[in-house]
């Protein structure tokens, strides 16, 4: 099986307030519009906000959305500019990455993400110094 493309699809509650979310507070730029809808690009990957298919109450999300940020101390005082509340400020963790966490309207998780210089996600494993 050849994957193509992929994406996230949100049915939120309230759509405009969602929209709105992902445009204005977070910024993201439009993909493309269609009757009842909007896709966003999100780095790699797209976010769409339909108006259609939700059943008009707020829905579960067992996952979180990933996005990876040039620097997260940055996108924390935007988010903060824009009225956004941060679950968790940035962390160094374990594993190494810096991580924030905020929630859309509907209670999405969204992690924001910093990859360090030295992280591995950084480095070609295709080459070795030795």
């Amino acid at each position: 099986m050849d994957i193509l493309s992929s994406r996230i699809i949100l049915r939120p509650a309230d759509h405009a307030k969602t929209l709105a979310f992902y445009r204005e507070g977070l910024g993201l730029a439009i993909a493309r519009e269609y009757p009842g809808g909007t896709v966003f690009f999100a780095g790699q990957s797209l976010v769409e906000v339909a108006a259609h298919g939700g059943t008009g109450s707020s829905t579960a999300f067992s996952g979180a959305i990933w996005l990876q940020v040039r620097d997260v101390s940055d996108a924390a005082a935007e988010l903060a500019l824009a009225g956004i509340a941060i679950d968790r400020p940035p962390v160094r963790e374990p594993w190494g990455l810096i991580e924030m966490w905020v929630k859309d309207p509907d209670g999405v998780p969204i992690v924001l993400v910093e990859v360090p210089a030295e992280h591995p996600i950084r480095r070609d494993s295709r080459w070795s110094p030795d």
